[in-house]
């Protein structure tokens, strides 16, 4: 099938570059965090362990093809802040052949992630829910956050059109639930004291794994295009989870996303 052959294509990396939006400097290649680290390849992307504090690994990739099509033939999802995309949905699109060659590459990085046991899913993104102001602690995906597995785990994530996502190094992270005034609000909220019984409030209410950046934080860019494998929170995880968001969308924008 002719995403097979984009699979095949993106083994071989002879179109891979520098993105318009890298998480590399333009001038000397370095990271812009030193929590970051760039991969040449799928297999590379996979095998490499988180150490070092490294917990971002990069596979920067500018991909061919009409993402903006795509993204466009989707339509307004019916109203759904989400729309999941299957093979057959994309496949049926009137697409231009830079449209199919969109379609082909997103399929391939899709099945590898399946044909390697990840649960993985290609969504185009309408819009996110957000959490009322008035929350002490925001928990929407627009807040800095980390993800929590049961297990040792991995996210991936690829942005293929829109706004890509963002990451906060952790040195410039603040936990909101450890920021005095923000704990004392939350101690109100549980109606207790700060033991054990409110580590696990704040736990199982996903406080504890929303950051707040520092003053002079220096958030960077996932970028288009670029696969990631970043760290999840997890007590056998040898660095700390990677800090990142949904970057800010105006009304009617959409993100082409893979995640994983």
């Amino acid at each position: 099938m002719v995403a097979r052959s984009a699979l095949a294509f993106l083994g071989g990396v002879p179109w891979v570059g520098r993105s318009m939006d890298s998480p590399f400097s333009a001038s000397d290649g370095r990271p812009a965090s030193t929590r970051i680290r760039r991969v040449g390849g799928y297999a590379e992307l996979l095998a490499t362990p988180f150490a070092g504090g490294v917990n971002a690994l990069c596979w920067e990739r500018t991909l061919p093809g009409d993402y903006a099509e795509v993204a466009r033939l989707l339509g307004n999802g019916g109203g759904e802040a989400i729309t999941e995309l299957d093979e057959v949905l994309l496949q049926a699109l009137p697409v231009s052949p830079g449209g199919r060659l969109a379609i082909d590459f997103m399929l391939a990085d899709l099945r590898w992630l399946q044909d390697h046991d990840l649960d993985a899913s290609l969504n185009c993104i309408h819009g996110y829910p957000r959490d009322d102001e008035a929350e002490v602690v925001c928990t929407d995906v627009f807040s800095y956050h980390a993800d929590r597995a049961p297990v040792v785990a991995s996210t991936w994530l690829c942005t293929y059109f829109g706004p890509p996502s963002e990451g906060l190094p952790n040195e410039d992270a603040r936990r909101r639930v450890d920021l005095p005034e923000t704990r004392a609000a939350l101690l109100r909220e549980f109606g207790g004291v700060d033991d054990a019984g409110f580590a696990e409030y704040l736990s199982e209410a996903c406080y504890d794994l929303h950051y707040a950046p520092a003053e002079g934080a220096r958030p960077y860019g996932f970028g288009v295009g670029n696969l990631w494998r970043i760290a999840v929170e997890h007590p056998e995880c040898p660095v700390p989870p990677c800090v990142h968001r949904a970057p800010e969308t105006a009304p009617g924008q959409k993100r082409l996303l893979l995640i994983g």
